[in-house]
């Protein structure tokens, strides 16, 4: 009975140095672990905004809207340009005949008539021929034509007007779609480093559970060659010994699963990261709102005031597409078509005035202002949307502060349930079954308490997603 005594005694002390361990240990925060570079939240969270395919792509698309805008603005210069041809055909592309006899008058004609006598004396037969018969004359066999020309829109409706604004209004957008994918990115890359947090907490409890089993395991090896123990009792504890083997395996596969992702989601090679203190759990001060306030300034809102705007724009773009447009231009241009060279300037007026375009702009009209008053509904909804969604994101993390307090007070609940189990098992009234379901529970109630820290974390996470807070 003494050697019993002894030997729970010991176990006692095993019981609660292992978990005291399993409790409250924290690894360094500044010394490295493992293999790799080592990397705090915020390094993660950089290297995210760095290279991330999101990311790469969206600073892609603003450098586009950029362009855009920029090419839009060109639109107020003149457009000039140059143009030439040349060409040989394979006859003249211009012919015409010419009959002296139907040019003249008739009292020309009475006339030469009269004269020809003398004419026949004094011209020779063949101009005389030439006078009284039809003559063909032929051009543009051949030649070169060249000429530069710019051309000033006056007025075209506001079409220009509008689309500068259009383009300033897509780089607006761009931009905000950035920041929207840096909100997704940050809180993507926590929510994968608090489940790889998870996860190695919960291989540090395993770490400590297994210890206590090997201890558990030499005291009833102990116990039963002293004859105070049953064979029993130790197939139970080996069992327990699979079970921890068991999760430690999934624990080290899911955890290498999350840390490819991290890598790839980052765009870095081998890693380690810092344990937080997890037995520290400050409350997030909450977002204060007067009113719309809080939501005008989320990315999202500003996105769908955007969204209106552009509307608003392109219904107005539709009327100046029927309007008259007027533009002025001057040219210099050259051709040699009638066997010389011509070189000479010009200017000049356009004036383009659509009619039959109104029977379809008018419906196009009708149409763009549908758009409009949609995109103020979707405006109007989606802002109930985001003040709602607000206001969960400050629930979820109430509620999560809540479930940390009550997994805290299960553990000393499960501990002090350990105490009782090991003094009634020590008194012979309980059984090892009874002892190892006692550790099971609280090693339970720790993994609830690190899956409740993780969890507040994310609601953290996704509150500051919801309010725009920066970390």
């Amino acid at each position: 009975m003494k050697t019993r005594i002894i030997i729970f005694s010991i176990f006692s002390l095993i019981i609660s140095t292992g978990f005291s361990i399993a409790q409250v240990t924290t690894p360094s925060l500044t010394g490295r672990a493992g293999s790799g570079s080592f990397y705090t939240l915020s390094a993660l969270k950089d290297s995210a905004l760095q290279n991330n395919i999101a990311m790469r792509k969206g600073r892609l698309q603003m450098a586009a809207a950029k362009e855009q805008r920029r090419e839009a603005f060109t639109k107020y210069f003149p457009n000039i340009s140059g143009a030439g041809m040349t060409f040989r055909a394979n006859k003249e592309m211009a012919e015409m005949t010419i009959d002296p006899q139907e040019m003249l008058a008739p009292e020309v004609k009475s006339y030469i008539t009269e004269m020809a006598p003398m004419m026949a004396q004094i011209l020779p037969a063949e101009v005389l021929a030439g006078l009284s018969s039809p003559m063909t004359m032929a051009m543009m066999k051949k030649g070169t034509i060249a000429g530069v020309n710019a051309l000033q829109p006056i007025f075209a409706g506001g079409q220009i007007v509008i689309g500068n604004k259009l383009a300033r209004i897509g780089e607006d957008v761009s931009e905000l779609q950035l920041q929207l994918s840096e909100k997704d990115v940050e809180a993507q890359v926590e929510q994968y480093y608090w489940q790889l947090v998870s996860m190695q907490e919960k291989t540090r409890t395993l770490d400590a559970v297994d210890t206590m089993l090997i201890q558990i395991q030499h005291d009833v090896e102990t116990a039963i060659r002293a004859g105070v123990a049953l064979n029993n009792d130790l197939l139970q504890v080996q069992l327990r010994q699979n079970e921890i083997v068991s999760q430690r395996l999934k624990l080290n596969n899911g955890r290498a699963l999350v840390k490819m992702l991290i890598a790839q989601f980052c765009g870095i090679g081998q890693f380690e990261i810092e344990m937080p203190d997890m037995s520290q759990s400050l409350s997030l001060p909450l977002f204060e709102r007067e009113g719309d306030r809080g939501v005008s300034l989320l990315p999202e809102y500003q996105l769908l005031e955007k969204n209106v705007e552009a509307a608003k724009l392109q219904r107005k773009m539709e009327v100046a597409k029927n309007l008259p447009s007027v533009a002025v231009g001057a040219g210099y241009n050259y051709h040699n078509l009638l066997d010389n060279d011509r070189h000479f300037g010009m200017i000049y007026a356009t004036v383009n005035v659509p009619i039959t375009d109104w029977w379809g702009g008018a419906h196009a009209i009708r149409r763009k202002r549908f758009a409009e008053q949609e995109a103020k509904e979707q405006l109007a909804d989606n802002a109930q949307l985001l003040q709602i969604r607000i206001q969960k994101a400050a629930n979820d993390v109430a509620e999560a502060e809540s479930q940390l307090t009550l997994t805290q007070r299960s553990i000393e609940q499960a501990m002090e349930n350990l105490r009782i189990q090991r003094n009634t098992y020590r008194a012979g009234t309980s059984t090892m079954t009874d002892l190892l379901q006692a550790q099971l529970l609280l090693q339970q109630a720790q993994d609830k308490h690190t899956d409740a820290f993780i969890a507040l974390q994310n609601a953290r996470t996704a509150y500051r997603h919801a309010t725009n807070l920066s970390d």
